[in-house]
């Protein structure tokens, strides 16, 4: 009996323990969320007048590397479309995240003060209580707004992401059909002018 009240007490010291580090947490997380609103909110307004910040640089280090091109262009261009593909992938992953910890975070926010209180009520320290109990509901609804900011603005940010990835797939089509049409009719034209200087 007394290794089970011993189990529970190390259990107890651990929840505590973890109190101030999601609180902490939880303020992190309401930071960034005010913060990658801002962000955006300013890409939204970029997209409403047909601009992205992310295409406007993929097609500008395309057009770099269209002047230094190999003889394998195609597998290189592919290459590079495959990372840059992969790097708007990547700045979703935090939002997702957020979707994912901020919820979890206001429910640990919410049991840990619950215990607490609880303890506080067989003590009977009442204010104690009372300050606990609105701990907990305060962090059970940072938590959850947290989490439904960030998932609503992850539903646009797929979407543009989507987007940018087919236009960047059409741009790199693009950009390798000319080349290849321009490289063959440069090679045309130095066959052609071989020919003449022979006859």
């Amino acid at each position: 009996m007394n290794i089970l009240a011993g189990l529970e007490t190390f259990l107890y010291v651990i929840s505590s323990a973890l109190f101030y580090p999601v609180i902490a947490g939880l303020v992190i997380l309401t930071f960034w969320i005010v913060i990658s609103f801002g962000s955006f909110l300013r890409e939204y307004l970029e997209r409403r007048h047909g601009e992205s910040s992310a295409l406007m640089r993929y097609k500008k280090v395309l057009e770099s590397k269209v002047s230094s091109l190999p003889a394998v262009m195609d597998i290189e261009f592919e290459r590079f479309l495959q990372s840059a593909e992969l790097e708007l992938i990547k700045s979703l992953d935090k939002i997702r995240f957020t979707i994912r910890v901020g919820p979890a975070l206001g429910l640990m926010g919410t049991l840990i003060p619950m215990g607490i209180s609880l303890s506080a009520l067989a003590q009977g320290d009442m204010p104690k209580m009372a300050g606990s109990m609105v701990t907990a509901f305060t962090t059970t609804v940072v938590g959850l707004a947290c989490g439904v900011a960030a998932y609503l603005m992850s539903l646009a940010k797929e979407k543009w992401v989507r987007a940018d990835m087919r236009e960047m797939e059409y741009l790199t089509e693009l950009t390798l059909r000319t080349q290849k049409t321009e490289v063959k009719s440069q090679t045309t034209k130095e066959n052609e002018d071989e020919i003449y200087e022979e006859a």
